[in-house]
């Protein structure tokens, strides 16, 4: 048997060649914080060798399959597994009629979801039927013979079908707490934000400008689909190795279906190939360990890339209606929007999505007089839930192009135009919440507008002409003819970890002990790497607090308390604050045994400031007292503790008026774009962007995660969207043959200005990274383009048809 269990490696510090550790006070050991360390996996990686979750082998193990619904919304009047048992070689075929008896619902926070269809099915692709075999192709063959009889049911698609008085109801029994402040049982969630008159206001407004804007439905597209192993244990557990965003919800949601005490159903995270928010939500965790219970067998179970795009949520699409006011003199006087998001089949995150979408829709703006409404709906389209930047990614593509149109009516240029109006430190957020760490949006804008310019018309040299450079690209559509350029701003706002009032924790155990003759520290979480570089954050902490140059990072599990998700830009903040808080009482224990063992041979042992650094206990004036191989000894200390940061407040349910979240961060775009407005193509030749992120804690990470983020709102500015049948609901375009995502080809330049201006609240005054560009970057994409055609395009993506009038 190969063991799918990951191994523990020590995680060495290192610079990577040609750029420079940042020093700092607090980073004495080598590899400490502030410094660009080598991620421990990155060599892995790049060479392919890296283990992911689909990589797992057990030497008995079967493979699952999952059965599909075929329609969107039906009934389901039969099913006859009698063929696809008798094919040889499956060992289990399960319907929702063979799953433990008690709960068979799951769900992030409403139970909506059954494990497997029951009753009727709400959506194309909703699990039906599983079946364990000896082979991947068995397993297919078999689910093929799988008989269901449907009766097709009307479709739910938009709000006006929806919110009809004689709709059909997605959910015929709703019992969540949201129904009682929604106005119709397919509404899942409605958020208002009520802030002064802005009717009052619009009225003495002297320049008003009203929009509607369409958001496509964007899926996460990450390249290791989903996957897992699940693994009976003799007390009649199970061991599952899984991709996942967040192991103790999953676990939370699986064990009660699963009928078992959580103590028998143990997790541990496989190598994860991305996740942006698709792997919060269970695929296919649940269905393996059923499998395996059922069999006795480990199950192992991997999506191929048509399953993927059905067997996770995606972006929530949305309709947003939009109404801006201004003074004469530039002053935004009150923002009206409702906005729509289609949550599709089951609630996911909805809610959260709501709420995000409300509180943040007008943006990093000054604005007195504020009426947001901000809803979701029940369909029967695809399921949506967190994806990266997590509903202020549509309200940003809206208010961004309003703030363009109001600065041309206005009369002012339009990067002034937000810089006459951005919030800063003390501004009073819609919510009624005082922001009370920097601000800089008005900064960032400036920063990112005074970059350099791309050079003029750079497909061209004394070479001839560069096609890679060209609209269109190496299919030589175009050799330059009537190619225009065109340059855009934007600006977003990004709430950073969980809000309205959840507990946001992490826990994190570490450990310190002698290993052949060198201070050795292990550091326990169970935090989910997907890919963001928090391994390497975490052994950075590990070595600045403790002041040693080996640090162990365990392999997530449930073993430990829960890190929470990664999701929210939340994990360095929380996991990697209760890393530093475990660090600082793991190094009173060892000083306080050094103090025991030699505190009476010299005086420094008893001031306070005696610090770990290189192996060695010193003063805070650098002398040295004691290695700390003779402290330790055999000695191991080990600290196991949960850490959490300051409280939020759920927002009022009729004013949206509360502290709901825990901190804010900022991003700023200048994008410059050449389309071709004949052939309706665009070459975005530049994506410059200005953040502040508090304190780079490994400023490498941070510049990848900035330009990861940049990239993903290209894709949905100028060429992903998940398109949907209106009249069937079901995904007319489930691969990467028809779904389109950037490739290296497609991706600009992306200069990145990294402003560091500490939060005082936030461990060393760090703060949320990785959405905020994804917020900003579409809309500067879409207000370059508009610049070059002279267009509206209220929608995304953009395609060729928009540009040439031919949609």
């Amino acid at each position: 048997m190969t063991s799918p269990e990951l191994s523990t490696a020590f995680e060495q510090g290192g610079t990577p060649t040609g750029i420079p550790a940042k020093t700092t006070q607090d980073s004495r050991t080598r590899g400490g914080i502030g410094e660009s360390t080598l991620r421990p996996d990155g060599t892995l990686k790049v060479t392919g060798e890296f283990a992911y979750s689909s990589d797992m082998w057990h030497e008995d193990m079967l493979w699952g399959q999952t059965l599909r619904s075929t329609v969107a919304h039906a009934e389901i009047l039969s099913i006859d597994v009698s063929e696809a048992l008798a094919t040889p070689g499956v060992h289990a075929v399960m319907t929702y009629d063979d799953l433990p008896t008690g709960v068979r619902h799951y769900g992030l926070e409403i139970r909506d979801t059954p494990v497997l269809a029951h009753g009727k099915v709400r959506h194309h692709g909703e699990p039906v039927a599983l079946v364990a075999a000896d082979h991947p192709e068995i397993a297919r063959r078999a689910a093929a013979r799988i008989r269901v009889e449907y009766r097709e049911l009307p479709i739910v698609t938009d709000e006006a079908s929806a919110t009809a008085p004689d709709a059909v109801l997605v959910h015929e029994n709703r019992t969540d707490h949201y129904l009682a402040h929604v106005p119709h049982p397919n509404v899942l969630h409605r958020q208002p934000i009520i802030r002064g008159n802005a009717e009052q206001a619009a009225r003495k407004a002297d320049f008003v400008v009203r929009g509607e804007y369409r958001f496509g439905m964007q899926d996460q597209a990450f390249l290791g689909p989903e996957s897992g192993l699940a693994v009976p244990e003799e007390d009649g557990g199970v061991h599952l190795h899984i991709a996942t965003q967040w192991l103790h919800s999953d676990l939370r949601q699986m064990a009660p279906v699963l009928g078992l005490p959580p103590e028998k159903v143990r997790m541990t995270l496989a190598g994860v190939g991305g996740a942006f928010g698709g792997r919060e939500d269970l695929s296919m965790q649940i269905h393996a360990c059923l499998l395996a219970l059922r069999t006795g067998r480990p199950v192992k179970i991997v999506y191929n890339r048509f399953e993927s795009f059905f067997g996770h949520v995606h972006r929530h699409p949305a309709k947003l209606s939009y109404e801006h006011g201004a003074t004469r003199d530039g002053r935004l006087t009150h923002v009206r929007a409702r906005i729509v998001l289609d949550g599709g089949a089951y609630a996911s995150a909805s809610p959260a999505v709501v709420g995000n979408a409300a509180s943040l829709g007008v943006g990093p703006y000054e604005v007195d007089h504020v009426d947001v409404e901000a809803l979701a709906l029940y369909t029967n389209n695809p399921p949506c839930g967190a994806m990266r930047g997590f509903g202020a990614v549509q309200a940003c593509f809206a208010y961004e192009a309003q703030m363009d149109r109001l600065a041309d009516a206005v009369g002012m240029d339009r990067v002034e135009f937000r810089r006459l109006n951005a919030m800063s430190q003390g501004s009073v957020m819609p919510t009624g919440q005082r922001v009370d760490s920097p601000a800089p949006v008005a900064e960032l804008l400036r920063r990112v507008k005074e970059m350099p310019m791309p050079p003029e018309r750079q497909w061209e040299s004394s070479e001839g002409v560069d096609l890679r450079q060209l609209p269109g690209g190496l299919s030589n559509t175009t050799h330059g003819e009537g190619v225009v350029r065109g340059v855009g701003y934007a600006v977003g706002i990004k709430n950073v970890g969980f809000s309205e009032g959840f507990d946001d924790y992490s826990t994190a155990k570490v450990r310190m002990e002698v290993v052949a003759r060198e201070p050795v520290v292990t550091v326990h979480t169970a935090m989910a790497e997907v890919g963001q570089g928090g391994v390497t954050v975490q052994a950075q902490i590990a070595r600045t607090e403790l002041g040693v140059t080996r640090v162990a990072i365990h392999p997530a599990d449930t073993r430990v308390g829960s890190a929470g998700s990664t999701s929210a830009s939340r994990q360095t903040y929380v996991t990697g604050g209760a890393v530093k808080h475990a660090c600082e009482l793991v190094r009173e224990r060892v000083l306080e045994i050094g103090r025991r063992r030699f505190g009476s041979r010299h005086p420094g042992w008893a001031t306070a400031g005696l610090l770990l650094e290189g192996g060695k206990v010193v003063t805070d004036g650098g002398e040295v007292l004691a290695d700390l191989v003779d402290v330790l000894r055999d000695e191991v200390v080990e600290v196991e503790e949960e850490w959490r940061h300051r409280p939020t407040e759920p927002f009022d349910p009729r004013t949206g008026q509360g502290d709901g979240h825990v901190q804010y961060s900022f991003a700023a775009h200048r994008a410059v774009v050449e389309v071709d407005t004949g052939l309706g193509l665009v070459k975005v030749i530049e994506l410059a962007c200005a953040q502040d992120v508090g304190r780079a804690l490994n400023p490498l990470s941070v510049t990848g995660q900035i330009q990861g983020g940049t990239t993903q709102g290209l894709g949905i500015a100028v060429m992903e969207e998940i398109v949907v049948d209106p009249r069937t609901a079901k995904v007319r375009n489930p691969s990467f043959t028809d779904y389109l995502i950037p490739t290296i080809l497609d991706t600009p330049s992306i200069p990145v200005d990294v402003l560091e201006l500490a939060d005082d609240h936030a461990p060393y005054g760090l703060r949320g990274v990785g959405e905020a560009p994804t917020l900003s970057s579409t809309p500067a994409v879409l207000a370059a383009i508009r610049d070059a055609t002279g267009l509206e395009l209220n929608r995304t993506p953009v395609r060729p048809e928009h540009l040439t009038g031919t949609a």
